[in-house]
């Protein structure tokens, strides 16, 4: 019986210790989660990739400056299963993002929702702040 014992506190320790590194990765505690940030610009670049897409957007500032913004989205695989693809941005593409800004101020932001060009608006992640 002690050996069942051990085992177990071995196999819950070895979980945890397992499970460590993917609640770090998920943090987004960089982000001002309880607001969103509108932005409106055209699309540069969409990088389809792992673990979180990402989509760079000119946008164009009330003063008539425009800046690039770095847009952190779904991993491919959740954008997926909400009807993305990997050419469903273009650049060129002018969007609406409602958006989790830095709490640093910078130029990046973690997608909530996107409105594409026809008006379609889609969730770009799965948001603590919700809808």
């Amino acid at each position: 019986m002690e050996i069942n014992v051990k085992r177990s506190c071995i196999g819950t320790l070895m979980t945890i210790i397992w499970l460590t590194p993917a609640w770090g990765h998920h943090s987004h505690s960089n982000y001002q989660l309880l607001e969103y940030t509108q932005l409106t610009g055209t699309v540069v670049e969409m990088r389809w990739m792992n673990p979180h897409t990402w989509i760079y957007l000119e946008v164009t500032g009330e003063d008539g400056v425009s800046s690039l913004w770095a847009v952190e989205g779904g991993s491919p695989n959740a954008l997926t299963n909400n009807g993305w693809g990997p050419d469903i941005l273009q650049p060129g593409d002018e969007i609406s993002v409602r958006c989790h800004r830095l709490r640093d101020g910078g130029s990046s932001c973690l997608l909530g929702f996107v409105t594409f060009p026809d008006g379609e608006e889609r969730r770009g992640f799965i948001t603590p702040a919700g809808g």
